[in-house]
């Protein structure tokens, strides 16, 4: 049910986005991340493409293996990030054939570990982890915030988007120098 009412909010959003109900710098992401179409490097098609990635992605993941695995699925200009727990190899592998199975999904990044679910206190510990890493950037003010996108798991910080290299190193050492992370990992891509 949890997973209808989202689809149904993204639909209902995009429906009024195309009819012109909405101004377009008023949508954000679903993921709550702050970015606005307007400011993203990526296309606004894009970005509506990349939600639709999440959303169809997760809608597989859950009538494959319902709760049985913790699995994140974050796209960005049609490369995917999968992150979270798997009960084994096969599973992963498998996890990451079913996603690339999904339209206009460009490449995916496994991050996918072996082990059971992670707890609610990490979890709730990564969603920490992710807002002071968001405030940090806000504070060093080197690139504009919209241009990383930012998704923690056990503690490694996984950093997304169309950037150039001197954010991208901007970036990972904001981040690595942050309380609580214990590695980042960049799945960029570059602009120059």
């Amino acid at each position: 049910m949890e997973y209808r009412t989202c689809y149904l909010s993204t639909v209902l959003l995009f429906a009024l986005l195309l009819t012109g109900c909405l101004p377009r710098y008023s949508i954000g992401t679903a993921a709550g991340s702050g970015s606005y179409i307007s400011e993203d490097r990526r296309t606004s098609g894009m970005f509506i493409e990349d939600e639709s990635i999440e959303l169809k992605s997760s809608r597989r993941l859950y009538q494959q293996y319902a709760n049985n695995v913790h699995v994140n699925i974050t796209s960005f200009n049609r490369i995917v990030l999968l992150t979270g727990e798997a009960p084994s190899e096969n599973a992963k592998a498998d996890i990451e054939k079913l996603i690339m199975g999904v339209d206009n999904v460009r490449k995916i990044h496994n991050e996918i570990t072996v082990a059971g679910n992670s707890s609610l206190a990490s979890r709730s510990n990564d969603t920490l982890i992710t807002s002071k890493v968001k405030a940090r950037f806000l504070a060093e003010r080197k690139f504009q915030i919209n241009h990383v996108k930012i998704v923690t798991e056990n503690g490694v910080v996984y950093l997304l988007g169309m950037v150039t290299h001197q954010e991208s190193d901007d970036a990972s050492k904001i981040a690595s120098s942050t309380a609580g992370v214990r590695k980042v990992v960049r799945v960029f891509e570059y602009l120059n």
